[in-house]
């Protein structure tokens, strides 16, 4: 693991509450927008911020970040604007960044390319969410030089002999943290999260119980987060917050990015383990 993100969960591991992970798609609803967005969750107290890189088909998400990433790329957002976008983050924020993307855009610059350029951005982490763990040896590789550490993705729908790969190879690897899906289906959020989350999470630190684990998917509410962080080491809160910003800022930008922020205060205050 990083010193970087391991020094995060040191952190909020010692003042008894779950590391706040807001997720940011950079280029929605323009380049302006998003990067006021990312520095609202900064002042908001966020311990690490996802940025979403847009792509074309983004499959493992809902409605909100499916319309967000289109709406970027029709901005004319492109791998290499979005590193140039998380170094001004980098700069101002001074917190860790992780990037969200899928394989095909990475692929398409070169592995190597796109993990120097994430390193030099400010980047310190990778989810991809598209790229089973089994056929991640590439860009696992390709981000070591760099310490990009890979963050792989777990789902309750896993057996414990995968989960037990997953969990073999996030320790292997040096990762971050382990992203755990807290239901089956895509991003969005959602009125409850899933009944048999604590016994999700209890598989999961069973099969990787050195890795700090982080719930993501249909958290949209503090209550939600406050659950969440019963058993979690982290909770990451997507699009709850964009659809925070989209409505009051289609007509005052300034508006939605507040109504964002004033929502992940809630989340990250929300979040304090039991």
């Amino acid at each position: 693991m990083t010193n970087t993100l391991q020094n995060v969960f040191a952190t909020t591991k010692q003042e008894k509450r779950a590391a706040f992970i807001p997720y940011v798609m950079l280029g929605y609803p323009n380049e302006a927008a998003s990067l006021a967005i990312a520095q609202a969750m900064a002042d908001a107290g966020a311990d690490i911020i996802e940025l979403g890189a847009p792509f074309s088909d983004p499959l493992a998400d809902g409605a909100t970040i499916q319309k967000a990433s289109q709406r970027a790329l029709e901005n004319g957002m492109t791998l290499r604007k979005y590193f140039q976008m998380a170094e001004q983050i980098a700069r101002k924020t001074n917190i860790p960044l992780v990037m969200m993307g899928y394989y095909n855009p990475l692929l398409r610059m070169g592995l190597d390319e796109a993990m120097r350029s994430a390193a030099n951005s400010g980047i310190c982490g990778c989810i991809t969410p598209d790229l089973p763990v089994e056929e991640s040896l590439a860009v696992i590789s390709a981000g070591k030089p760099y310490t990009i550490a890979p963050i792989f993705l777990a789902a309750p729908s896993s057996s414990d002999r995968r989960l037990k790969a997953i969990g073999a190879a996030a320790q292997e690897a040096d990762s971050g943290f382990i992203y755990c899906v807290s239901l089956n289906g895509v991003t969005g959020a959602r009125a409850a999260l899933a009944e048999d989350l604590p016994q999700f999470m209890q598989r999961v630190h069973v099969a990787a119980p050195n890795i700090p684990l982080c719930v993501g998917f249909g958290i949209s509410k503090p209550k939600h987060a406050s659950l969440a962080a019963r058993y979690a080491d982290g909770v990451i809160v997507g699009s709850a917050l964009m659809n925070a910003y989209d409505e009051v800022g289609a007509t005052d930008t300034a508006a939605g990015v507040k109504s964002a922020e004033i929502l992940a205060r809630r989340m990250r205050a929300a979040a304090v383990t039991q």
